[in-house]
């Protein structure tokens, strides 16, 4: 059974940083494209950051271009979501997500809340 262990959210003040990790139980994610997601309360989950599976390209949304950054270790097994200048609306619970390339096959994580305070 693949379990997906999100942890690192938290509090923090506006302009501050956070790192969530995602960890992988029993297997690493070679050829999965990794990813998160956030869902703030009485929205619609929206996509936040992709690393590809080749670990080559990274893809992020226009909202937290240049302040996130996605990245992995080398076994594939836990994806990080590095988070600087946050703001008031960063705040969401943070969702971790893998997907094998070119097929239908993900798993997600159960979350971890990021609140920003202003």
């Amino acid at each position: 059974q693949v379990q997906l262990v999100e942890s690192g959210g938290g509090l923090v003040q506006a302009g501050g940083s956070l790192r969530l990790s995602c960890a992988a139980s029993g297997r690493a994610f070679s050829g999965y494209d990794m990813s998160w997601f956030r869902q703030a309360p009485g929205k619609e989950r929206e996509f936040v950051a992709r690393l590809r599976w080749s670990g080559s390209s990274t893809y992020y949304a226009d909202s937290v271009k240049g302040r996130f950054t996605i990245s992995r270790d080398n076994a594939a097994t836990t994806v990080y979501l590095q988070m600087n200048s946050l703001k008031p609306e960063d705040t969401a619970v943070y969702y971790c997500n893998v997907a094998l390339y070119g097929t239908t096959l993900e798993y997600w994580g159960r979350g971890t809340q990021v609140t920003v305070s202003s």
